[in-house]
């Protein structure tokens, strides 16, 4: 019976974490598949943790396994621990924001039902799906990381910046990641892109995203990580 591995980073989001575990309990995935949650709390300095804590126990029907980090080490800290732990056949990044949809764990899950893919992210910048109309700099910028990336990695990604990145696990397991913010992004991209033979592909979801008065938490500093990371992982190829 294969899984899906759904790893779920937080930070301070106590007052809103039960309205992301309620749309993954209510993901119905396609027969036969089963789902287990990876939280990570990246010490949270609000009620995080008891928030998990509680809703876990109060609905026992989902699988959660909750990891504590106990300094902030950043998002893609967080995902490493999350990856590290999983034992599902696929693995796929869920913000613990309600900025990407949970229902779309079955598009994603399309190409590799199809016997198609290894690897599949969720572009925001395809398809005719719902997306709130934000900030042109950061769209521009997205895009322009994406383009970048791309130079480098010979793929014609879309959206490299996508949370939503679905990896076979075996695959994603064997990789060497050390960004621990956001350069995750580039950094994952750039190698498992040199996997021999992956199949990557790429389909179009819809995007709910947060103003930083609601809680997003990327900024522009973290933008220039991005480029450095594009060149050191791509460019130079770096371990």
């Amino acid at each position: 019976m294969p899984t899906l591995s759904i790893v779920i980073p937080a930070y301070n989001e106590g007052p809103t974490i039960h309205l992301i575990l309620d749309k993954v309990l209510q993901v119905q995935l396609p027969t036969g598949w089963t789902k287990e949650v990876i939280m990570v709390n990246d010490c949270s300095k609000d009620d995080t943790e008891q928030a998990i804590q509680s809703w876990a126990a109060s609905h026992p029907a989902l699988p959660i396994r909750s990891h504590a980090h106990v300094v902030n080490q950043g998002k893609g800290a967080a995902l490493h621990t999350g990856i590290a732990e999983a034992t599902g056949d696929y693995v796929i990044n869920q913000d613990a924001d309600l900025e990407y949809d949970p229902q779309e764990y079955n598009l994603l899950l399309q190409p590799v039902l199809a016997g198609q893919a290894d690897v599949v992210y969720g572009s925001r910048f395809m398809g005719g799906n719902p997306h709130r109309i934000l900030f042109f700099w950061h769209s521009l910028g997205n895009k322009f990381l994406t383009f970048l990336s791309n130079m480098f990695t010979n793929l014609n990604l879309t959206d490299m910046e996508t949370c939503y990145k679905l990896f076979r696990r075996d695959m994603i397991q064997s990789l060497h990641l050390t960004e621990k913010r956001f350069g995750f992004e580039p950094e994952v991209t750039a190698k498992i892109s040199r996997i021999p033979k992956v199949r990557i592909y790429e389909v179009g979801i819809s995007y709910y995203g947060r103003t930083f008065e609601e809680g997003k938490k990327i900024g522009w500093k973290d933008g220039f990580r991005a480029i450095y990371c594009i060149l050191k992982y791509g460019a130079f190829r770096a371990r």
